[in-house]
């Protein structure tokens, strides 16, 4: 029995809550009557309410997210009728903003605004103390990380062994881009490295290999940032994953000479760059040297083994398919393992509502509320940019066809233009965007190379021959693999990819493993 349940439902089992361990973690002398149930989206809201009644608390606290919040109405629409007398508390960043308006708030007697760490005991001490607040709504300011109890002693060992560990070094962000909560979470704050380096290397010693910062800023204080990336190549072995989402301007050579030195495929760096276009960053006050960028991501390219994943937002005020195009093509020519093509949101509390008006922003109502048309790009437009977005993640990003998916774009000016051309091809062919088996794909992608690309098939087949085994598939259909097999020499020279060298890393995640090897294709055929 537990006075206090924590609970949220996730996305995918592998996502490990980091908040709900806050919370436990400084719940104070409450902190045994107090445990943590986590679910996920696909459970069924009456079983999750039957397991957490089964615990029979005076208090449950909900994590509310972006993807989430639907799911979890629910949930909280059959606890409040099954049993009233449990006091529910939601927290959150989706609850944060707008709050009152939302349909899910009717159904909490306390709801926190901003960081719950603290908050959530204060709240549950003056429920027990029979002193309980006659607000529903606590704002909770930011907390300074030098008051709070770190959480990282309660992940179990079954999250050490099955989950993505998150971890932190600080929290907020300097930037305003109006499309993102953070920007409103000024100013950065940092954990003590004393406190914090101890833990991580008490993690190191459970077994952890995969470490996801949530800092939005990795690089931002240069000396912290050099800290944290030598205490990990002093604690390396092999198979340590470590993510960083990274300033992409700001990589000064401290940083760049440090970096160089971790083995390939143990970094991954988020590299948020979201528009190339320098009227839209003004417009949703971004600041971001372009040339820097570049050059940074070309270095982390040249000289070093991190995987770069690389974002763009498509429907940003005053950003066309046009000059998206642009922004696409020229970080093509970068090289970043994976580019992340976003659709914009609106998330509660952003300032890019007000663009609504000059812009005509008009987004969905229902989660995540992404963007469904605006005064440059209509309905039809961003649904196409949908489906581009589906099939590049499923083609580029996955890993499976490194050295095919160039074939697309060969010899020709536009790598954007033409995987659009192959993404409406691929949508009218098989008329969806999702389940689709790799073998269905692989062969979709060969008739479209050969019938409407019309390459030679001979290039084609050792193409795909080559991605099937650097990948270590032996699965390769029939027609494509016995061309493959008879190829004697083509005018396609394939780099063969080191996948039995033991200086690249072997991740734990296997799309960010696909990659590892470096580029394929070294000189194309006319």
């Amino acid at each position: 029995m537990n006075d206090i349940i924590l609970t949220t439902l996730n996305a995918k089992y592998i996502h490990a809550s980091f908040g709900l361990r806050y919370l436990l973690a400084n719940l104070e002398e409450l902190k045994p009557r107090a445990s943590i149930i986590e679910f996920e989206i696909s459970d069924r809201a009456l079983e999750v309410v039957e397991e957490i009644l089964r615990h029979n608390p005076k208090i449950v606290g909900f994590g509310i997210y972006i993807w989430n919040t639907v799911e979890t109405l629910k949930v909280l629409k059959i606890l409040k009728r099954v049993a009233p007398e449990v006091i529910i508390v939601l927290g959150g960043p989706e609850i944060s903003y707008e709050t009152e308006e939302q349909e899910i708030a009717k159904f909490a007697d306390y709801i926190i605004s901003g960081d719950g760490d603290l908050a959530f005991y204060r709240l549950c001490k003056a429920i027990f103390n029979n002193d309980a607040p006659t607000q529903k709504i606590t704002k909770a300011d930011p907390t300074d990380p030098e008051n709070l109890k770190l959480p990282y002693s309660l992940y179990s060992d079954d999250d050490v062994k099955n989950r993505i560990i998150y971890v932190e070094a600080s929290r907020g962000c300097p930037f305003t881009c109006e499309f993102c909560l953070s920007s409103l979470e000024i100013p950065v704050r940092s954990f003590p490295l004393d406190k914090l380096l101890p833990e991580f290397k008490s993690l190191l010693d459970r077994g952890v290999e995969h470490f996801k910062f949530v800092d939005r800023t990795f690089n931002l204080n240069i000396k912290t940032s050099l800290e944290i990336l030598n205490f990990f190549l002093e604690n390396y072995r092999p198979g340590l994953f470590i993510h960083f989402e990274m300033v992409p301007d700001r990589l000064p050579n401290q940083l760049r000479e440090i970096i160089a030195k971790f083995p390939e495929g143990s970094l991954q760096f988020e590299v948020g760059i979201q528009s190339f276009n320098t009227e839209v960053s003004k417009l949703i006050s971004r600041r971001q040297d372009y040339n820097k960028l570049g050059d940074n991501i070309r270095y982390l390219r040249e000289n070093t083994g991190v995987h770069i994943h690389a974002d763009l937002i498509v429907g940003l005020p005053g950003e066309t398919v046009e000059s998206f195009a642009l922004g696409f093509d020229r970080l093509i020519s970068l090289d970043p393992q994976e580019i992340q093509v976003g659709i914009l949101k609106r998330l509660r509390g952003t300032p890019i509502v007000r663009h609504d008006a000059e812009w005509q922003m008009v987004y969905s109502q229902d989660p995540p509320y992404e963007i469904l048309k605006n005064r440059s790009i209509d309905f039809k437009t961003l649904q196409q940019m949908r489906r581009f977005a589906r099939y590049w993640d499923l083609v580029a990003n996955s890993g499976n066809f490194t050295t095919t998916v160039k074939l697309l774009w060969l010899n020709e000016q536009s790598p954007f233009n033409e995987f659009l051309l192959f993404s409406e091809w691929l949508y009218h062919e098989i008329g969806e965007r999702h389940g689709i088996a790799l073998s269905k794909l692989t062969t979709y992608l060969w008739n479209y190379l050969i019938g409407p690309k019309n390459l030679p098939s001979s290039i084609v087949a050792e193409s795909l021959h080559h991605d099937y085994d650097r990948c270590g598939r032996k699965d390769l259909p029939d027609e494509i693999s016995k061309i493959a097999r008879s190829i004697v020499k083509s005018n396609l020279k394939i780099v063969k990819t080191t996948t039995d060298n033991p200086e690249i890393n072997r991740t734990p995640l296997k799309r960010q493993s696909r990659h590892l090897g470096g580029p394929a294709l070294k000189e194309s055929t006319k």
